[in-house]
């Protein structure tokens, strides 16, 4: 038996174990369990804001604003909609939330009035939790919303008659709640717009949270490590902050918090905090040469998403730290991640095993199982998954087989039970009768030298349906006349079988439109009809477009 194999079980065994532990019951019970272990040691550092809670700050917080939401009518089952910055009160507000048995709702702080008024609106929200320069931008978008009012709104700032800081203040620390929570409660109301259409309520439970928590925390607590200083630098109405912010909590250690991502102070805040973990943006790894520097790094354990193998070999030099994929999604929390032992592996682009609580199987359009090494849509299921789409009752129908959930991914898995990421269904290009991966494509285009990162989009073809249109961001320095098309024709012809090699190439002059989270956003690329083709070079008639 190969030794991947062998450790492949031995790890199955492992989530096996880690399947009857005991879980907290809801996220406020595990708050409160956290500080009556750590009390005064740090639980969160808002380096930039220069605010520091410890573990029993955080718990006492939570309580007072609790008390004082019940007495504003907040209860269980409560919609209450949170759109704050990266600052202590976005978490302050979840755990008060969760220990009242209501439901939060994040939104984006960048949303525009008319993002914001559908979100509100879809999910039933009650109250409203905001900072006062956003109350000031979005004011009419609330006001439009039936089920809210100027006394069902908080501000953290401004002059607004209900501030947040006032709550916070007057609640008792002592504050139990009048209805009891349990696992299987809502406590988010989280959206995601997925690849198409308006965004969806993905309803997670205080279950979800608890696994997703002790997932993290299991896969990032490797012997050796001792992770105890993690970096967030994403905004916190994403998945990622509150997911690492539960699993440095659960692995007792301390959450450096930044406002906003920034390449530039990023080597910094690695350095200055002493970080063991954080999810590492590979742009960083171009943005900072090799340097001296390099050696006050003190990383044990990074995340990483679709790197290339370059990538992964150069964080390891430099930093002597090994670069794990993994797999999750809103709908389903941690799905797969790479563990500890499988060094080797982890160069691969690989996601890894299966989390504790997750089963993973690849099935066809028929729904019928695939054998390993052929490619199918990841179906997963298990303890602590979403509960479905908030009022989509049809899009529920599409997603569920029973209690499986079909995520919409292409994944093909290998001979020692090792899942590969080889793209979204919807993002799949259809070229002529071919199917193509934009992930393939793109990852094909990351390893040629002087291409710092790709976006591969389907553009509309009289002919073919689809054709492969790729964006190209060079390396500093570089630019379209030291990498022409036809050397990265070249380089995909090389690597790509014919049909799948872009016919369309744009050279990007400034950074990618992205999502906060430092992600592509290719949505905007793709919508940006009226010049899909300005600027571009076209292979099939050797010309550029004007």
């Amino acid at each position: 038996m190969k030794i991947e194999t062998s450790m492949a079980l031995m790890e199955q065994a492992s989530r096996q174990r880690e399947e009857t532990l005991a879980l907290a019951e809801s996220l406020g019970e595990f708050v409160r369990e956290q500080a009556a272990l750590l009390g005064e040691q740090p639980a969160a550092v808002w380096f930039e804001q220069n605010v520091t809670l410890t573990y029993r700050d955080l718990d006492a917080q939570a309580s007072r604003l609790a008390d004082s939401l019940c007495s504003l009518g907040v209860r269980k089952g409560t919609h209450v909609a949170v759109m704050l910055h990266n600052s202590p009160a976005f978490p302050v507000t979840w755990i008060a939330l969760g220990r009242l048995g209501a439901v939060m709702v994040p939104v984006n702080t960048a949303y525009t009035e008319d993002e914001v008024r559908f979100v509100l609106n879809d999910s039933d929200a009650q109250f409203l939790v905001i900072d006062d320069d956003l109350l000031e931008r979005i004011g009419p978008a609330i006001a439009s919303v039936p089920l809210l009012s100027a006394e069902r709104t908080v501000a953290r700032g401004g002059s607004h008659p209900i501030q947040w800081n006032d709550l916070l203040e007057k609640g008792r620390p002592d504050f139990v709640a009048p209805s009891a929570v349990s696992r299987q409660d809502l406590l988010n109301l989280q959206y995601t717009s997925g690849t198409t259409g308006f965004p969806k309520g993905c309803m997670l439970t205080h279950e979800y949270w608890m696994i997703h928590a002790q997932n993290s925390a299991r896969h990032r607590r490797p012997p050796e490590a001792g992770i105890k200083n993690v970096l967030i630098w994403a905004p916190f109405f994403y998945m990622d902050p509150m997911w690492q912010l539960l699993m440095t909590l659960r692995l007792g250690g301390t959450a450096w918090i930044a406002d906003r991502m920034s390449l530039s102070r990023f080597m910094d805040w690695l350095i200055d905090y002493r970080i063991h973990y954080c999810i590492f943006p590979e742009p960083a790894l171009a943005h900072y040469p090799p340097s001296e520097r390099d050696r006050q790094v003190a990383l044990k354990y990074i995340s990483i998403y679709g790197w290339t193998e370059v990538s992964r070999r150069a964080v390891q030099e430099r930093f002597g730290v090994i670069a794990r994929e993994g797999y999750g999604m809103t709908e389903i929390g941690t799905g797969s991640l790479v563990p500890a032992w499988a060094s080797d592996k982890a160069l691969l682009r690989t996601c890894g095993l299966p989390a504790a609580f997750r089963e993973l199987r690849l099935r066809d359009s028929e729904g019928k199982p695939v054998a390993d090494g052929e490619i199918g849509e990841l179906w997963v299921r298990g303890r602590g998954l979403f509960l479905g789409y908030y009022k989509r009752p049809e899009a529920n129908a599409q997603s569920f087989e029973g209690d499986w959930f079909r995520t919409g991914d292409l994944f093909r898995r290998d001979e020692d039970g090792f899942y590969y990421l080889v793209g979204r269904i919807k993002e799949m290009i259809k070229r002529a009768g071919e199917n193509i991966s934009a992930n393939e494509v793109e990852a094909v285009l990351r390893s040629m030298h002087g291409i710092s990162e790709a976006a591969v989009i389907a553009v509309p073809d009289d002919l073919r349906r689809e054709e492969v249109k790729a964006y190209l961001k060079l390396s500093e320095g570089l630019t379209k006349d030291d990498i022409p098309p036809s050397t990265v024709l070249a380089h995909c012809r090389k690597h790509l079988a014919p049909f799948k090699v872009p016919r369309y190439l744009q050279y990007m002059n400034e950074d990618f439109p992205r999502t906060p989270s430092r992600k592509i956003a290719k949505k905007r690329l793709a919508a940006d009809v009226g010049r899909l083709f300005a600027d571009t070079y076209d292979s099939q008639n050797d010309r550029w477009l004007p």
